[in-house]
């Protein structure tokens, strides 16, 4: 008789088939937890590619509502809208009037598919000359640095108008301290104060954003560490969500994604609010490179990174992904 070692329990009993793969599956990917990141520009009248992100492009105005539409059909319930200005100046004041960009695409997106979640990027740094986000201010010692509380009335300006515009949440990005609250406050007083907040809570200045870049035509130069995250920094990064929880935000963010797994975990265990994560440009840029030089499966990889997301604790994913996603649940 052969002597055997026995398993006392056999895992592999459950994959042994997809049906039973299906079944036990822990977090699963659906096209609600997905929302479509959509650049719109002034100025052209088509589609513009952006070299440094394949399949992505700034549409026209009178083409944004095709874009929403055919987004909805896939079964995307969300998109999150950056507008292109070429009506830039020094604090992107065009981001505060009624008949500006940003409340253009607002009510564009909406006349255009009511059911849709409209989701305003509240930043300045499309709208401004400088292409940092706020109000910029002398002193310091890198050589530019935004001004926090200047920055912040601006932000409650333009959080009144999107709302103003019929958009269904703000997403501010500008990681200035006391950015939720301000906007929360203005919102309120405004008589907006059913209008949710899903704050970029935890940012990095990371170098996963240089192609965004391109896709809004930024004329950014330097750096935004002085109020952008040091990715170094996970204590840091925790307490950075825990204040906009504290502020009030209603849904909390990771950005970028994959490079910040930890983070997202950490913020999961201390947080019931629910959770985003931005799959950030270069993280769509690599991806694309890859499969166009046939070294990984494209479909695969994505996949396996939005159960990475979702095991992490995401409920939610900001991704230039979405609509391919959407295809490929399709049955």
């Amino acid at each position: 008789m052969t002597n055997t070692i026995t398993p006392e329990f056999r895992f592999r009993r459950l994959r042994r088939t997809s049906v039973l793969r299906d079944l036990v599956r822990q977090p699963t990917i659906s096209t609600d937890d997905l929302i479509l990141p959509l650049f719109i520009e002034e100025g052209i009248t088509e589609p513009l590619a952006i070299s440094s992100m394949p399949g992505v492009v700034r549409y026209p105005e009178d083409q944004l509502a095709g874009a929403v539409q055919r987004a909805w059909s896939k079964g995307i319930k969300a998109v999150l809208l950056f507008g292109v200005s070429r009506h830039k100046d020094s604090i992107g004041s065009d981001t505060w009037a009624d008949d500006g960009l940003m409340a253009r695409c607002i009510r564009s997106a909406k006349k255009a598919q009511p059911e849709m979640v409209v989701i305003s990027d509240n930043c300045f740094c499309e709208y401004t000359d400088h292409g940092h986000c706020g109000v910029l201010c002398e002193g310091s010692h890198e050589g530019v640095d935004v001004d926090n509380d200047a920055t912040l009335a601006n932000l409650q300006k333009q959080a009144v108008v999107a709302a103003r515009a019929g958009v269904d949440m703000i997403a501010p990005s500008t990681m200035i301290d006391g950015m939720v609250a301000a906007i929360r406050e203005g919102l309120d007083e405004a008589g907006y104060s059913h209008i949710p907040i899903m704050s970029y809570s935890t940012k990095f200045a990371s170098a996963f954003y240089g192609p965004f870049r391109d896709a809004v035509d930024s004329t950014f130069k330097g750096t935004r560490s002085t109020y952008q995250m040091d990715p170094a920094n996970s204590r840091e990064a925790l307490a950075e969500s825990m204040q906009d929880e504290l502020e009030g935000a209603d849904i909390l963010m990771v950005k970028p994604g994959i490079a910040y797994l930890d983070i997202i975990a950490a913020v999961r265990a201390n947080s019931q609010r629910p959770l985003a994560v931005y799959q950030v440009s270069g993280e769509y840029a690599m991806i694309k490179a890859g499969a166009a030089a046939g070294v990984i499966d494209e479909e695969a990889i994505v996949m396996e990174i939005m159960t990475a997301f979702k095991r992490a604790g995401c409920d939610l994913v900001i991704t230039y992904f979405a609509e391919a996603i959407a295809d490929w649940l399709k049955p």
